[in-house]
């Protein structure tokens, strides 16, 4: 069984438009994919989805990256291996079928170039390091600590600890914008995004990483499979040993501890008294 990814929704039996019908050619595509041309059905369902190649695509997209076009391109591959391997008489809609296909080559892409998920075990020490010097620096100082005096304290380059910070955002991958329950309309990743700031974010994303360290063994398998591997509550049951109606209750049970710990100030924010 599969474990296919969150932003898989249904889609309408018709393929979405292109954004920009036209502008791309589907020899260059095919090309860049290691496919030849396939049967016209195939070609016209490449050029009558490309733009839901692109929207999956931009759930991939980072701010402050110059990668975005190079996952667009990765994006229209998996769509030329898709309609290649599309089997009609199968009875599957194209698009259910594809954006699995598109979403698993953009994640090996991903895997391939550079770190998406976790980051290097140094940038995560580092990152660690942060958390427990910035409170106790926040107090001497007087003042939320810049990067410099950060760099100081720690004795560590100032890029290094910049680095350490940005990297918050990467411990929120896209399925993250699952909802956290079955009713629920928050969603883990938007109690991330809800706050902008470069400080926000790292301290944001250091708390989530401090919270799924405190859960036990087996929910913090739960929470992974179902966030960062993109399971699915009955794949989780079969590779956990336990029921999906169990899967569903930690799941519930958990999330709302990290939503709790994510809504709580960061210690090193709270004004002494």
């Amino acid at each position: 069984m599969h474990c296919f990814s969150f932003f898989c929704k249904p889609l309408p039996g018709s393929p979405l438009p292109a954004d920009d019908p036209g502008s791309e050619d589907i020899g260059e595509v095919a090309r860049m994919s290691g496919f030849a041309a396939g049967s016209r059905a195939g070609d016209a369902r490449v050029l009558e989805n490309m733009g839901l190649a692109r929207r999956v695509a931009r759930r991939f997209f980072r701010a402050g990256t110059n990668r975005d076009d190079d996952l667009v391109q990765v994006a229209y591959i998996g769509l030329v291996k898709a309609a290649q391997r599309f089997e009609p008489a199968r009875g599957t809609d194209f698009a259910a079928y594809a954006v699995p296909t598109i979403s698993g080559e953009i994640k090996r892409h991903l895997r391939d170039h550079g770190w998406f998920v976790r980051p290097p075990r140094a940038v995560q020490e580092l990152r660690l390091r942060i958390g427990e010097v910035a409170p106790r620096l926040t107090q001497t100082l007087g003042h939320r600590p810049s990067l410099a005096e950060l760099a100081t304290e720690l004795d560590e380059p100032v890029d290094r600890v910049r680095e350490a910070i940005d990297s918050g955002a990467h411990l929120r991958p896209l399925s993250l914008d699952a909802p956290v329950g079955d009713d629920a309309d928050d969603t883990l990743g938007s109690l991330l995004s809800r706050t902008t700031g470069e400080w926000e974010r790292a301290e944001l994303g250091m708390l989530l990483w401090a919270a799924l360290r405190r859960l036990s063994p087996r929910d913090r398998r739960v929470v992974q499979l179902r966030f960062f591997e993109d399971c699915t509550q009955d794949d989780i049951a079969a590779r956990v040993g336990v029921t999906q109606m169990t899967v569903s209750r930690i799941l519930t049970r958990t999330l709302r501890a990290l939503r709790e710990d994510l809504q709580e100030e960061p210690a090193w924010n709270r004004r002494s008294a």
